[in-house]
């Protein structure tokens, strides 16, 4: 039963990233997604907040719980990955700024590669990060479906807008399987941290993170939600080839940065509703006053 569950949580992931980028490109253009990027004071911050801040959160908190080294170590891996593929989505889920989640995801994505395998051995002693390693997998995964929506955006619309509506469903549905099934997977794994104080820690790591990024959004809130979202979901694909090209002997290392992952959709997406529906109400309001006026 776990084997068959294992292989659904991986093709669901996998189909969940596909999906989500082809639906991300095929509902939006090239200039739509650098336009919000043009913003100097915006990716200033967002990069700031994403690999200077949040790494030190880590630190801070190791500072105070004292955590074992392999969980402090997973930890580390998550807090030093941006760019999650999950932001899309989420920010689609939070009626936040489509254009500017996919912009973000691409600018974190793209860093990552490049500040891991600087950065990581200021935190450990012993890491070697192979930028290439990496970045392929993104590139795959992630970056190739997107330029494929993207081309067909371009030069066939109309097929492209009946395709999105079915891509996005599928990455709807595909999310809820991962989510469920990662969960029952690691069901054991989840309940053997707590008495570590590892799932406290990680779920202060997401909270504090969420915040910092919605604060460093700016005024609009559209954009204060994606970036909020997009600095709490770390990026669980480069953890984890980092984690198993390093900590392979240490499973305890792997199993904080899954866990990491999946508490941060489990938590993540209820918050990106409740944003979501507040940014409708607002919406209501403001067409209403429109009228009234």
């Amino acid at each position: 039963m776990s084997d068959v569950l294992t292989v659904i949580v991986k093709l669901s992931g996998l189909v969940f990233v596909v999906a989500s980028m082809l639906a991300m490109g095929l509902s939006l253009t090239v200039p739509a997604i650098i336009a919000p990027l043009k913003n100097l004071r915006l990716v200033i911050l967002a990069l700031a907040v994403n690999f200077i801040v949040v790494p030190l959160v880590v630190w801070a908190i190791q500072g105070v719980m004292n955590l074992d080294q392999d969980i402090y170590t997973g930890l580390v891996l998550m807090g030093t990955a941006a760019g999650a593929p999950f932001l899309p989505k989420l920010a689609q889920v939070a009626k936040g700024n489509a254009a500017f989640s996919v912009g973000l995801m691409v600018l974190l994505m793209v860093v990552t590669v490049v500040y891991m395998p600087m950065v990581l051995p200021l935190f450990l002693s012993g890491v070697d990060v192979n930028a290439w390693d990496i970045a392929k997998s993104l590139i795959v995964m992630m970056l190739l479906p997107l330029g494929i929506g993207l081309f067909m955006k371009a030069r066939w619309p109309a097929t492209a807008d009946e395709l999105q509506g079915l891509m996005s469903s599928a990455s709807s549905f595909a999310i809820l399987l991962l989510l469920v099934g990662g969960i029952i997977l690691q069901w054991s794994a989840i309940v053997s941290l707590i008495g570590t104080g590892g799932l406290v820690a990680i779920v202060i790591f997401l909270l504090v993170s969420l915040v910092l990024g919605y604060f460093a959004g700016g005024s609009d809130a559209a954009t204060r939600s994606v970036m909020g979202l997009g600095t709490a979901q770390r990026n669980l694909s480069a953890a984890m080839v980092v984690g198993a090209q390093n900590f392979s002997d240490k499973p305890n290392v792997l199993i904080t940065v899954i866990v990491a992952g999946l508490l941060g959709l489990a938590i993540l997406m209820p918050i990106g509703a409740e944003l979501g529906k507040h940014a409708e109400a607002k919406e209501a309001k403001t067409d209403s006053a429109a009228k009234a006026g």
